[in-house]
């Protein structure tokens, strides 16, 4: 495939590149039951590797904003870099998972290179496609659910063969999608570099009492996301247990409740381009908060009922996430975008690892009932925006700057 071929699609090779390199996001928890049975990993081992990750994410993009490599250097370049050391640090978890200290290692350098692939794609999209922002990232975060999701799809296919297979397979992934950006290159609609960025230069958009509400709710949003996705096996896991079911139909089943998202992704990008991305974003917070309050009381209905809630609430969980990002991106300083995403992600993402050490740690003790710590995310984040008017949807305003 020909770069000018993918630059006459720049957002689909952009969208499938994301999805192929967050695939190494969640592949352990991809593999978590047979690391379970065959190495005797618990519940909260699990939730420590997945908050190794989001540790090292952090990190990953405080580096970024700190050192300006964000808005200094090519992003196509970063993306491919990080695709490929993601690539190897995946890789190299499968000849070390039973010695603790290098699994927990390179889990953190998995992270780590993360922050070069998610921020970064965002910048791509902006980069390429900077009209309707609200719907061309809703491709972009649709794809990073799929790839989340992608680790449950690879286990299922290989159901019966070596939990290494899906692992190495995720890797194998990744680096596809840094081939792919490697090749497209950065799009033609950013402003130059604008020198040495500090810290403070990411966070110059809080001045704004806009970006302050925006990320509120994305912050909020982060809360229950991600502790969400680290939970849904555990909760699959409990139907299947309760209707007397094979659970090699578990990993086919995450996959589907957190790959809905994409659904929920790219139907909310399309209400975005009616309603705003604020309109979006407050509603789907809205429902996914309520299904958050309702799941807990209502965990006596047949399995299949709850599966169904569960899959909805997948849906509406991560539509909301585009419009926080493309609402960000409109209020953010031009010439700042790469580092204000950056730290905002840091700032929303280290909020990810109380919620799912607190979940993954008392799910043995609580169950069910675990999910109402994943509530105030919602409901704090709703609050955070309860000021802003729908009318004042910041994806009209970016598209009349750029007029």
């Amino acid at each position: 495939m020909t770069a000018t071929l993918l630059r006459r699609f720049p957002l689909l090779t952009i969208v499938l590149a994301q999805l192929f390199g967050t695939s190494l996001w969640f592949s352990v928890n991809g593999v978590g039951l047979s690391l379970s049975r065959d190495l005797g990993f618990s519940e909260a081992d699990l939730g420590r590797l997945t908050l190794t990750v989001q540790a090292g994410f952090i990190a990953g993009t405080l580096f970024i904003a700190t050192t300006g490599l964000a808005d200094r250097f090519r992003a196509s370049r970063i993306f491919a870099a990080a695709c490929l050391a993601g690539a190897l640090a995946n890789a190299g978890f499968v000849l070390v998972a039973d010695h603790w200290p290098m699994a927990i290692t390179l889990r953190l350098l998995t992270g780590l290179c993360l922050a070069g692939i998610y921020p970064l794609g965002m910048k791509l999209v902006i980069g390429w496609t900077p009209k309707h922002t609200g719907a061309a990232l809703a491709w972009l975060v649709g794809m990073l659910t799929l790839g989340t999701a992608l680790p449950h799809l690879l286990r299922g296919a290989s159901l019966g063969l070596p939990w290494e297979w899906p692992l190495l397979g995720a890797s194998c992934l990744a680096l596809a999608g840094g081939a792919l950006i490697l090749a497209l290159g950065d799009g033609p609609h950013l402003p130059p570099s604008s020198g040495k960025a500090r810290l403070l230069d990411g966070l110059a958009a809080l001045r704004e009492a806009r970006f302050r509400a925006v990320a509120g709710g994305y912050f909020g949003h982060c809360w229950e996301l991600y502790a969400l996705w680290t939970l849904t096996p555990f909760l699959v896991a409990r139907e299947m247990t309760r209707l007397g079911a094979s659970p090699d139909w578990i990993p086919w089943l995450a996959f589907g409740v957190i790959a809905l998202g994409f659904l929920g992704c790219v139907g909310g990008g399309a209400l975005s381009r009616r309603h705003g991305s604020l309109w979006v974003a407050r509603r789907a917070l809205a429902a996914s908060g309520l299904i958050c309050l309702t799941y807990p009381l209502v965990t006596w209905l047949p399995p299949t009922l709850l599966l169904a809630l569960l899959a909805l609430w997948g849906l509406s969980v991560i539509a909301d996430s585009p419009q926080f990002s493309a609402l960000a991106a409109a209020s953010a300083p031009r010439e700042r975008i790469g580092a204000t995403l950056a730290v905002m992600n840091a700032v929303g993402f280290a909020l990810t690892i109380p919620a799912i050490s607190l979940t993954t740690t008392l799910w043995e003790l609580q169950g069910a009932w675990v999910l109402w710590w994943l509530l105030p995310g919602p409901v704090l984040g709703l609050w955070a925006m309860h000021r802003l008017p729908d009318e004042s949807a910041p994806i009209a305003d970016a598209e009349r700057r750029e007029g």
